[in-house]
């Protein structure tokens, strides 16, 4: 288990740094479109803009719900619960969670 909880931190980590950098390319691009008078709507660079600032948003969104999986994880390493399918009750295979370290479910479920 110790192993799996160093992998759960490790991805952790991971995560907290490329948060950082998404959230800093995110005020980037924010403050680039304000320094600029770019009419997202009529401005044929807007355009871009609009869907550089859309991608990087979406991106923060993905590494906050991934840590908040892998905080969820470590939790059920901490009950006890990790590797249990939260449907079934049934084991998951070793190799869904060397894939997929935060798995909650089987794959059957």
């Amino acid at each position: 288990m110790d192993a799996i909880r160093e992998r759960l931190l490790d991805d952790r980590r991971r995560t907290q740094r490329r948060l950082g950098e998404l959230t800093g390319d995110f005020r980037e691009i924010v403050e680039a479109s304000r320094a600029t008078n770019a009419d997202d709507e009529h401005d044929p660079e807007g355009a871009t803009i609009a869907f550089e600032r859309s991608q990087v948003a979406t991106l923060v969104q993905q590494a906050e719900r991934h840590l908040t999986d892998v905080g969820e994880a470590l939790a059920r390493l901490d009950a006890g619960t990790y590797g249990t399918c939260e449907r079934c009750g049934r084991p998951i295979a070793a190799e869904r969670l060397e894939i997929r370290p935060t798995a909650r479910t089987c794959v059957s479920c």
